[in-house]
């Protein structure tokens, strides 16, 4: 098959220490080396793949040596792997070892099946674009880092609600006294601002929804914008106040009430592969057990 194929080499990643996948990884990599492609294992699930004598290397090498890259696991393992490859341009396909799989939307049960098929050309492709937080303290970026999913700014080791002043593009929006606030893709929009009561985008929007997490003013709504805007978060309490940064589940350095958290859309989006009969629509029926 590799021949005929524009995939050349493979990058294959699974969960850190979840043995259950070992047999399908093992069974993966079998058959891709069998079918005559350069398969490169990610360190971190070395040990799962039972069979002697692999390359191994880090995820920021396999997306420098790679042209593919396979990710067996859940959404979790997907999003790990596309925050590290998305500025390297590596295409990911995944196979769902999950409970809730809205990225990685190839069973198990028919892996290989369909793996023939998308390399050999026959797949769906979407881009799914990625957030850049920053934190800005006195004039300087302190930390950054991208999610695919959300951002979200959460009261941290306080029972306090935490205010929040929200600009848009350099235009006020609102101040709110909440537990904080998610800034979401249209890939996050089925996590946990969805959890939050944010409404479902879909994945070919090129819009962000801002979610409020448990806001004091009920009328404090989610809303959608543009994915081109430029969100800015300052803290507008008087007293310090413990507050958090997640990107997706990566929690940036605590931040103060002096800070600024700017958020905007990643320059590099990353690039899905899905089977040629790939459903949103249907995905989220089954994952959200609507009626039929």
């Amino acid at each position: 098959m590799a021949p005929h194929s524009h995939f050349k080499t493979i990058g294959l990643i699974g969960k850190i220490g979840a043995t259950n996948i070992s047999p399908i990884l093992t069974e993966i990599y079998n058959h891709l080396v069998g079918n005559g492609f350069h398969v490169i294992i990610d360190h971190n699930c070395e040990e799962l793949i039972q069979i002697t004598g692999t390359e191994t290397h880090d995820l920021e090498s396999i997306g420098d040596l790679c042209d593919l890259g396979i990710v067996v696991g859940g959404d979790g393992t997907l999003l790990t792997a596309a925050r590290a490859l998305s500025e390297k341009e590596v295409p990911l396909i995944g196979v769902n070892m999950g409970r809730l799989g809205f990225l990685v939307d190839i069973s198990p049960d028919n892996v290989l099946t369909r793996l023939d098929e998308m390399l050999s050309g026959k797949y769906i492709s979407e881009e799914r674009f990625l957030l850049e937080a920053r934190i800005i303290r006195d004039g300087k970026t302190l930390f950054e880092h991208v999610a695919i999913n959300e951002v979200v700014i959460q009261r941290w080791n306080s029972t306090s609600m935490i205010e929040l002043e929200t600009c848009i593009d350099g235009r006020f929006l609102n101040a709110q006294r909440s537990d904080g606030l998610i800034i979401s893709t249209p890939t996050g929009s089925t996590a946990y601002a969805l959890s939050g009561g944010g409404p479902i985008l879909s994945p070919s929007l090129h819009a962000i929804v801002l979610v409020p997490i448990n806001p004091h003013t009920l009328s404090n709504r989610p809303i959608v914008i543009s994915a081109d805007s430029k969100v800015e978060i300052s803290f507008c309490q008087h007293k310090q106040t413990g507050a958090q940064v997640m990107c997706d589940n990566v929690a940036l350095p605590e931040v103060k009430i002096s800070d600024r958290i700017e958020i905007t859309q990643a320059k590099n989006p990353v690039q899905l592969l899905h089977p040629e009969d790939h459903d949103f629509f249907e995905i989220l029926r089954a994952k959200l057990n609507w009626s039929r």
